[in-house]
């Protein structure tokens, strides 16, 4: 193709010569202007003349922006059931932290009642705003993911504690921490005395409670029986293992309730107090021995009668 120019201030004319691609480029060109200017026109009726559109063109733009609210409708409500469903299992957490809350609170002697597990903490104060700080979606997903795990952890952390008080709860009742009975006094403490049948100075390796014949005699704390017959020395007696090398014994007694190898709890009833054996009167003669060597019981005894 030839283009011949022809202008007042040129002395002649010029010829230019435009081959196959060249004119294929001023093609796309003057294409790509008129849809320019036509999306630039559409958009002008749309923004500021929506009243000059057509049904057709008014009812395609309007199932365009159908499209995407519903699209953005639908992510919202997956998002929203995502952060519920989180939201309840921290709820969940929760309320086993409250119960393991109570249950600690008994184990230590505390009221549960004054620390209203039950009920939200109270809060106040002045309301400070701050503008510049707003929490997007992704903060929010990060304090959950946050506030999930610290949950977690507290409760595997009060779970190990609730085990160690348990440990300690359950290691004090095998200790001798109650007094053998409920009735009576000391006759005689533990210690070097006055041997009532010499007459000279002897080791007392027990404690005597002074009490009628037939008082109940209770196990201090919980064991298995090793020893329930008559003794030489000691009359009726019981002997109990408590392990960790701890041993009772219940001398004089006028009957015996238990048997070898039964397991008793403590406070059960496990003989009644007599005079048999190497006794002058009716009393219970209490030992405590740890390794086999005799303990003042009175250290161990929670309540002392006198």
């Amino acid at each position: 193709m030839n283009l011949i120019l022809v202008s007042n201030s040129l002395a002649k004319t010029r010829s230019i010569t435009l081959g196959g691609w060249q004119i294929m480029l001023l093609l796309m060109l003057l294409s790509g202007l008129m849809l320019g200017a036509a999306f630039t026109l559409q958009y002008a009726l749309v923004r500021f003349a929506p009243e000059g559109l057509s049904d057709d063109i008014r009812t395609l733009l309007s199932e365009v922006h159908s499209d995407e609210q519903q699209k953005q409708q639908t992510y919202l409500h997956s998002s929203l059931d995502a952060m519920a469903i989180r939201v309840g299992q921290i709820q969940a957490q929760l309320q086993r932290l409250d119960a393991l809350g109570v249950r600690l609170a008994k184990l230590t002697g505390m009221k549960p009642e004054e620390f209203k597990f039950s009920q939200p903490p109270a809060q106040g104060g002045p309301l400070i705003v701050s503008p510049d700080q707003k929490i997007s979606e992704n903060d929010l997903d990060q304090q959950l993911d946050m506030l999930t795990h610290v949950v977690s952890d507290r409760n595997d952390k009060l779970m190990a504690l609730e085990t160690m008080l348990l440990q300690n709860q359950l290691s004090r009742k095998l200790l001798p921490s109650i007094p053998p009975v409920h009735t009576g006094f000391y006759s005689s403490n533990f210690g070097w005395r006055i041997d009532p049948f010499t007459g000279s100075s002897a080791m007392h390796e027990g404690v005597d409670f002074m009490a009628d014949v037939g008082t109940p005699i209770y196990a201090s704390a919980g064991g298995v029986v090793d020893y329930a017959a008559l003794h030489p020395q000691y009359g009726n007696m019981v002997e109990i293992d408590h392990g960790n090398d701890i041993v009772t014994r219940y001398a004089h007694a006028s009957k015996l309730l238990v048997k070898v190898g039964q397991v008793v709890r403590r406070g059960e009833k496990i003989a009644e107090v007599g005079s048999t054996g190497r006794s002058t009167g009716s009393h219970l003669h209490f030992e405590v021995r740890y390794k086999g060597i005799a303990q003042n019981p009175v250290r161990f005894l929670e309540k002392t009668t006198s």
